[in-house]
């Protein structure tokens, strides 16, 4: 406790750069609006180097005017320009750019059903259940459709081209529509069996042209066995797909209320990986503790895994911009976020 104390008071003084000697001190941002790329250019290159980080992971999803497949595009997407204009302020700054597409999971929010399933309704893993998306939290594809992959890897092959990427980040958290009775393809399948089955897919496309994967572990994480419970970890057991999946790929090991040492479990199981923290100063500096503890103390194949830190912000780029900024319409939850932020990555002096 003392020892924990020590560090939040170093880290709220302006010349500690909490997590500055970490391979990894990364942000997660959802993709600018094409009106924000200006602003989004000039944080990357100016502002996001004076905190020390060095990779951006930007949840694009279907917001870019795909060309390959035009149906499976938000309207007001990000154009080839924009995407270019953003690769180059990272490239400048000496940060790693990390483009994402959230897979499997999360193909609508509340009432909104997205792009890809909008456009090719035969991939819902539920046909024809849960009008306006009523009763569930967010609807899935089938990973076994047969056409689903020749979709989801052109829009993933544009995307990084686009950003001239050398990793990809395929989300795939929070995946609770899986192995369904209304799915022909899945039912009666081990839901283990099926999500393993998808990172597979995913990580050897990926791997054919040298891609690096990265992706959310909380659908990897027991989330009986450890108390975590349902959302931050699994309760309908494809944490068993954990076996199942190539070693080499980039865990974003996230945890918002508590710092769980799972990320160090994941280090110990062989994955490469980061910490990401949300909204409290606690929370994240609890988790850098943890980092920096096993990456002193384990042996040096467990500590080399124990990669760093990435600050997650989940809301619109523009309202991060607004609390980033001080504006007094920012809203509370992004203010708490920044707050977040410059107690984990300082600017330095």
């Amino acid at each position: 406790m003392k020892r924990r104390a020590l560090l939040l008071l170093l880290a709220a003084t302006s010349g500690f750069s909490a997590a500055g000697d970490l391979p990894v001190r990364g942000i997660h941002f959802m993709a600018p609006r094409p009106a924000e790329v200006p602003a989004a250019v000039r944080l990357f290159s100016e502002t996001l180097p004076r905190h020390g980080i060095n990779v951006v992971v930007l949840e694009v999803n279907y917001n870019y005017r795909y060309s390959k497949r035009p149906e499976v595009a938000e309207p007001n997407g990000l154009s080839r320009d924009d995407a270019a204009r953003l690769a180059a302020a990272c490239r400048k700054a000496g940060i790693r750019l990390i483009p994402m597409i959230n897979l499997l999971g999360h193909q609508s929010w509340a009432k909104n059903t997205h792009a890809l399933l909008r456009s090719h309704p035969e991939f819902d893993e539920t046909p024809g259940l849960y009008p306006g998306n009523e009763g569930i939290y967010c609807r899935s594809y089938c990973p076994r459709h047969p056409k689903v992959h020749e979709v989801v890897f052109d829009l993933i092959d544009e995307l990084v081209e686009a950003f001239q990427a050398d990793a990809f980040h395929a989300g795939m958290d929070e995946v609770f529509l899986i192995g369904e009775d209304a799915c022909p393809r899945c039912r009666g399948r081990s839901k283990a069996d099926l999500f393993a089955g998808e990172v597979r897919a995913v990580h050897a496309h990926l791997a054919k042209s040298g891609l690096q994967m990265w992706m959310w572990g909380d659908r990897l994480i027991d989330g009986e066995t450890t108390g975590i419970g349902r959302w931050e970890a699994s309760t309908d057991f494809t944490h068993q797909a954990i076996r199942q999946i190539p070693r080499d790929i980039v865990i974003s090991d996230w945890h918002y209320e508590k710092p769980h040492p799972t990320a160090a479990w994941f280090a110990i199981e062989g994955f490469p990986v980061v910490s990401c923290p949300w909204r409290k100063p606690e929370v994240a500096l609890g988790q850098l503790e943890l980092m920096r503890a096993v990456r002193a103390g384990a042996s040096k194949q467990v500590a080399a895994r124990m990669l760093g830190m990435m600050q997650t912000t989940w809301g619109s780029f523009g309202n991060f911009l607004k609390a980033y900024n001080g504006e007094p319409d920012a809203p509370a939850n992004m203010l708490e976020v920044v707050t977040c932020l410059r107690k984990l990555f300082p600017v330095t002096p």
